[in-house]
């Protein structure tokens, strides 16, 4: 397979290494390729319920010829040998709930003004949702989306908590998991372009892209979503 244009060498070694090991474990089910946008910047946002989405997720992206700029949380970027591949990767820092978190939003603009697909997971964290539906979403997307006016591709996942538990350590490699991840066409959000970025329409904005994510799985799991999103720090939903 050749590599997606838009990658370093290191990004191109650690897919050599990462690719077969996920190939062993899981069998893809992946739909909805033809709505990744390559060569021209673009927003995938995925939902994330175990500590191995952005790996499944960027298998997904990488097999379909995307490189993707991952926001991830600036604490990963310490952590011995995977802050390295993080850095070498040119994977994106997220300093939450601090006076420089806006610089990650910076950094992931520019790499979209470059051409370039910038991951988010929108959630910020694993969804504490019980079933494991997408929660209530930052806003932190919502703004990129419309400051940049980049597409947001929404991706649903699925399967890649039964490779690894939420909240869970160990893998359960075998047998082979099953890991669907659905790709689907960019949320339309151009009546919300020229509107102030104020607090409803970033929510407007950040509820349409997570509720074309909740669609898509709920079609992969053949059930219904409950019709209130969770949110996390009040343990109700909204």
């Amino acid at each position: 397979m050749q590599a997606p244009e838009r990658s370093n060498r290191a990004y191109r070694n650690v897919a050599r290494i990462v690719r077969p090991i996920l190939r062993m474990m899981t069998i893809s089910d992946w739909r909805g390729a033809e709505h990744l946008h390559q060569g021209t910047g673009a927003i995938v946002a995925v939902n994330h319920m175990t500590n191995i989405d952005p790996l499944t997720s960027a298998y997904f992206l990488w097999a379909n010829g995307v490189a993707p700029r991952i926001l991830a949380k600036d604490s990963l970027f310490r952590v011995p040998i995977l802050g390295w591949v993080l850095r070498a990767t040119d994977q994106i820092p997220v300093s939450r709930g601090t006076t420089t978190a806006g610089r990650s939003l910076d950094a992931a603009a520019q790499a979209l003004a470059e051409g370039e697909t910038v991951a988010v997971f929108p959630e910020g964290t694993l969804t504490r949702e019980p079933d494991l539906w997408p929660m209530s979403a930052k806003t932190g997307v919502a703004r990129l989306a419309l400051t940049t006016k980049a597409p947001v591709i929404p991706v649903a996942q699925w399967g890649a908590q039964r490779l690894l538990g939420r909240y869970r350590k160990l893998l359960k490699p075998i047998p082979r998991k099953t890991v669907t991840l659905v790709a689907g066409p960019p949320v339309d959000l151009s009546d919300l372009y020229d509107r102030p970025l104020d607090g409803p329409v970033l929510r407007e904005a950040t509820d349409r892209i997570m509720d074309a994510i909740t669609h898509q799985l709920e079609a992969i799991r053949g059930e219904s979503a409950p019709a209130e999103r969770f949110v996390w720090r009040r343990g109700t939903t909204a």
